[in-house]
């Protein structure tokens, strides 16, 4: 991509800050118990619909950009990293349920990396195929489906008792993700911003871009931190 497009960078940047947002009061409300409180609708909205918007801004940049398996497996590598040390928490008291098996960067990782694949289909049929995943998706989720095996978690059928702190599971979220693309193909054919008229100088543009640039390291690094504050505070 020769010029960023600012506001993508900017809507990430919100997105990225919903997700700091939402994973602080999970942390404070019921990992460690700091607080209690009642998830409001609007908490909800945000924290299913912001996830949402996460994937279809990254389905949009998937087109505007090159490398897309490269990056899959990066940004793979990173939730496989984030596996791990949930799976180690396991042995400091916390209960099973905080390992993350298939989060947004897992979902995401290999999203962007069977990009390489759906490149390669035309407009129409991306659409057709991210509505066709994303209501089935939604439609598994409805009806708590539940699988024997392991092996089909990633695609939204879990084993009975399953238990996750965070969940992308390829249905729906590759439907979203391609509809994203769609978007990107179609909105933004002409790679560059569709606000000529906002100065991407801005101060607020500024910030909201620089997060946006910054999305992963951000994930990878706020829980880390949260969780050192929560664990001060508990021994005060």
């Amino acid at each position: 991509m020769k010029q960023r497009i600012w506001e993508l960078d900017v809507f990430r940047g919100i997105c990225i800050i919903g997700v700091v947002f939402v994973h602080l009061m999970y942390d404070l409300a019921d990992l460690y118990h700091i607080i209690d409180w009642e998830y409001p609708a609007w908490f909800a909205f945000i924290k299913d619909w912001g996830g949402i918007l996460f994937v279809l801004l990254s389905g949009a940049c998937a087109t505007l950009g090159r490398r897309s398996v490269r990056r899959g497996l990066v940004v793979l590598g990173c939730g496989l990293v984030i596996t791990a040390v949930t799976y180690g928490m396991t042995f400091f008291g916390f209960h099973k349920s905080v390992i993350i098996y298939f989060g947004v960067l897992h979902c995401l990782g290999c999203c962007m990396i069977l990009w390489w694949v759906f490149k390669r289909f035309p407009t129409w049929l991306l659409a057709v195929l991210g509505i066709f995943m994303a209501v089935a998706g939604l439609y598994l989720d409805q009806q708590h489906i539940y699988v024997t095996t392991h092996y089909l978690m990633p695609l939204g059928l879990p084993w009975e008792g399953f238990a996750t702190s965070d969940y992308f599971p390829l249905l729906p979220h590759l439907g979203w993700f391609l509809l994203g693309a769609v978007l990107g193909r179609t909105v933004y054919r002409k790679k560059q911003t569709l606000l000529p008229m906002v100065n991407p100088k801005n101060f607020l543009v500024r910030i909201f871009s620089f997060l946006g640039r910054q999305s992963l390291w951000i994930y990878l690094l706020h829980q880390p931190i949260i969780s050192g504050i929560c664990m001060l505070l508990m021994e005060k």
